[in-house]
């Protein structure tokens, strides 16, 4: 080719300088590491470690470094539980539920503010007032507080009704019904009076009365 027709770009130097020594070998190492990365703790692994793995479970602190594909093939062969008995890995369990931390009983120390104030007369209501009889002191009068009383049972239409017909009241227990209703079936029933019936429409209330407190539970 005449030299009139070869190709001469301006301003470009499209010659490749070779590399050095220390170059070259840096270049054919695909594997190297990076500043800053460490290698892989799996023998010979030449990639870097960029996963971390607890070396046993009484060594949690502390880590080996692999990498993905290595990390992936440790976690699959990893048992947390292995050489422990049945009764070591129950035990293990029940602290993880607890957040591997030690617990403690509820209660205040001889020597703490609490027990020093029982030790004075705080549990016979001493010193304090309990409007609402919450620590049982019956020390709920105290500064002219007045007790509430107890609320009354909730009662639906046809218990009250029921308890109205064996003339009880709403507080009355099972033993107080049962004995009025074997009173009140004494009193109407025909054979009591000398064959008189005129009772025998309470009677026939009574008996139904207590059935219905019987379906209740209050019987």
């Amino acid at each position: 080719m005449a030299g009139a027709f070869q190709y001469k770009p301006k301003f470009v130097d499209i010659r490749v300088r070779p590399p050095t020594p220390g170059e070259a070998a840096q270049t054919d190492d695909v594997y190297a590491l990076k500043p800053g990365e460490r290698a892989c703790d799996h023998p010979g692994c030449r990639l870097a470690g960029s996963a971390r793995a607890p070396k046993s479970r009484d060594m949690l602190n502390e880590h080996y470094w692999f990498c993905q594909p290595h990390a992936a093939e440790y976690n699959r062969n990893w048992n947390f539980f292995a050489g422990m008995s049945e009764g070591e890995i129950k035990q293990r369990q029940a602290q993880s539920a607890q957040g591997d931390r030690p617990t403690w009983d509820f209660k205040a120390g001889r020597f703490s503010r609490e027990a020093a104030a029982a030790a004075q007369g705080f549990g016979q209501g001493k010193g304090y007032r309990d409007p609402f009889n919450l620590f049982g002191s019956g020390n709920g009068g105290a500064a002219g507080v007045r007790t509430p009383k107890p609320e009354s049972r909730r009662l639906g239409k046809l218990e009250r009704n029921a308890l109205a017909d064996l003339d009880l009241d709403e507080n009355a227990d099972a033993p107080t019904i049962r004995a009025r209703y074997i009173e009140l079936v004494k009193r109407t029933h025909p054979d009591s009076n000398g064959g008189d019936r005129s009772a025998e429409h309470k009677l026939q209330r009574v008996i139904k009365a207590y059935q219905q407190l019987r379906k209740a539970k209050m019987a």
